[in-house]
């Protein structure tokens, strides 16, 4: 290594050629409170979302495992009940005005809480900034206010729990006129105005975080990451931001003219109201305005909840099939797609709320076209897969996973899209039973993915243990199928969801059986989480640590920074990119990082990967 030339290459050959823009970043020494409670380091914001996260879906499955006993077994009374609700569960028994609202929060901590704020908060803080080559968050102070939004939405969310007339209960969609008259239902009183404030500083949450994100994709990329060279993670998480910034402050108006009907004598969604055989003074509103409203965030919310999954099951499948992601031109405007599509579907959840025939048929049309960048991606992700040299680790395994339940749960959908046939399924559990395989089970699937993969970013190179993480995932993977796919079925029949128990209704009797079946399974499922709450609490504190920066032999610069998380991700300067991500099983080379130059990776090879460098060799000869 006499001249500069060799050494330049010796530099490339430890994936250690990098710029940042002429200077170095030092970070003065934080105390406990600047460190891990107002933190501004992307990571720990990502470490704050995913643990708040995990808190609020213990708390929402808890809520399902509890009323599930109840439609699993409606005769019987269970003192766990009493103890764990109080006075709402007399005897062991649930009230059915209390039943009405655990459904109403369970809906609203799982879509909002955990796969809004969980997911996409805690993957898009943390791999924004390490996949792109940036210090930090475009604005980290923005960033620790979007986390303590979500905390503040979460503690006025758990304080309506304790209110005397308990929490809301009009569904997680929250209809008038039953959300805005305090004396419709007991859950329709100051538990209602909670969660419509909660809802508030969520959206607060969601709209700076969003920004943030935004901003950062395009204006804090390191030099040769251009927007083809971004991993598909970040395509993601970039138009998820996108969908949240526009669809998010349509519920928050809808909230506020919700509250101004329920506190400030208003009639944006009431009118011609009866109560006990006396109008009410309102007039000229309309709930169906509401419905509107909130399926114009509830629709792409969807999405929201969705995308970031996918883009996460890209990235571990490419990874750990050693191939190249099929299509990723194809995927990339698929996204964009979703993401247009998004915005004019929503009115298909209201095919039975007396919509115009022909504005049901126009809708129909755009939720069937949706279907269509959603098939792109999954046959992309099962091409990807095809001859794969496939290693199963627990994120690779829910990550194949989510592709079966996506395929599964999203044909159902297409039923639903067609307006004359949701016109025998809408309420019914069919609807349940879609909506929970391809946006419940499937988005926690992406989830567990990502946690397993990225976990040593998260918590200082320590690493998960596989054996429980396979354990977690056969358990859950069954049982999704087995609480899920039954109520297709149920659906089809006519038994109606949100119903307190179905003893009244001579054809649902046939379903009690399974009823008590599905109920035991969710029981179960519940319990196997616990495999994986266990392995991420040891794992953070005495995880066995990488031997190396890259345990996956990943392409992307996540790989490439410093194993202890340090405050700027990289030690020295910031990596240069010359490729795209998805260099797998090239030219003979098993991967190529992004930071390696075209035509380096011979030198490259030969420092990292000997004993592919010799067969190359051979093969050349």
């Amino acid at each position: 290594m006499a001249d500069t030339t060799t050494k330049k290459e010796a530099l490339v050959l430890d994936n250690e050629i990098y710029v940042d823009h002429g200077h170095h970043h030092h970070h003065p020494k934080e105390n406990f409170i600047q460190k891990y409670i107002f933190s501004q380091d992307h990571k720990m914001i990502a470490k704050q979302f995913l643990i708040t996260g995990i808190f609020w879906a213990i708390i929402g499955g808890l809520l399902s495992t509890l009323f599930r006993m109840q439609l699993g077994w409606p005769e019987d009374n269970f003192a766990i009940l009493e103890t764990l609700l109080g006075r709402w569960a007399p005897d062991g028994k649930i009230l059915p005005s209390f039943y009405y609202s655990m459904v109403t929060m369970h809906g609203t901590i799982m879509v909002f809480f955990v796969l809004t704020a969980g997911l996409s908060g805690t993957f898009s803080n943390l791999l924004i900034p390490l996949q792109i080559g940036a210090r930090d968050m475009a604005s980290p102070f923005m960033n620790m206010l979007s986390y303590w939004f979500f905390f503040i939405a979460g503690v006025v969310m758990m304080f309506s729990f304790f209110v005397e007339t308990g929490p809301a209960s009009a569904g997680w969609t929250m209809y008038p006129p039953q959300s805005a008259l305090p004396q419709a239902s007991p859950g329709s009183g100051f538990g209602t105005d909670l969660w419509l404030l909660s809802m508030v500083f969520f959206i607060v949450s969601v709209l700076l975080g969003g920004l943030n994100y935004i901003t950062t994709v395009l204006n804090m990329r390191t030099k040769g990451m251009t927007l083809m060279r971004m991993p598909l993670t970040i395509w993601t998480f970039f138009f998820t931001a996108i969908i949240a910034l526009l669809s998010f402050p349509v519920l928050l108006s809808a909230s506020l003219l919700l509250l101004f009907d329920r506190n400030l004598g208003t009639s944006f969604y009431l009118s011609d109201i009866y109560i006990a055989g006396e109008a009410l003074a309102n007039s000229g509103g309309s709930p169906i305005l509401f419905q509107h409203l909130f399926w114009f965030l509830g629709h792409p919310e969807v999405y929201i909840v969705i995308l970031p999954a996918m883009g996460i099951v890209s990235q571990v499948l490419a990874t750990n099939a050693r191939k190249p992601v099929f299509g990723y031109g194809a995927m990339v405007y698929s996204i964009l797609a979703i993401a247009i599509l998004s915005f004019i579907v929503w009115a298909h959840h209201m095919f039975v709320s007396g919509l115009n025939p022909f504005a049901g048929g126009v809708f129909v049309i755009f939720t069937l076209l949706i279907a269509v960048p959603s098939a792109i991606k999954v046959f992309n992700w099962i091409t990807t897969l095809w001859k794969g040299n496939i290693r199963f680790t627990p994120a690779m395994l829910y990550s194949i996973g989510f592709v079966s339940l996506f395929i599964s749960g999203g044909l159902t959908g297409i039923y639903l899209g067609n307006s004359a046939l949701d016109i025998q399924l809408h309420d019914t559990y069919f609807v349940v039973a879609h909506f929970h395989i391809v946006m419940g089970m499937a988005a926690f699937f992406g989830m567990f993915a990502g946690v397993y993969h990225w976990f040593p970013k998260l918590f200082d190179g320590k690493m998960m243990n596989n054996t429980l993480g396979t354990i977690h995932f056969w358990i859950t993977m069954i049982g999704s199928y087995l609480v899920f796919w039954p109520m297709h079925y149920m659906g089809m029949s006519g038994v109606p969801r949100r119903y307190y128990e179905f003893s009244n209704f001579e054809f649902a009797k046939g379903y009690e059986d399974l009823n008590t079946f599905i109920s035991t399974v969710a029981v179960i499922v519940f319990i196997a989480q616990f495999f994986f709450i266990v392995n991420f609490i040891y794992s953070a504190i005495a995880g066995t640590k990488m031997a190396t920066k890259n345990p996956w032999e990943s392409n992307s610069l996540e790989w490439t920074s410093s194993i202890e998380g340090i405050h700027g991700n990289w030690e020295g300067d910031i990596p240069e990119v010359y490729r795209w991500p998805y260099d797998y099983s090239k030219d003979g080379y098993d991967y190529i990082p992004q930071t390696v130059p075209e035509g380096k990776e011979d030198q490259y090879l030969l420092k990292k990967q000997p004993e592919a460098y010799a067969l190359a060799n051979e093969r050349n000869v």
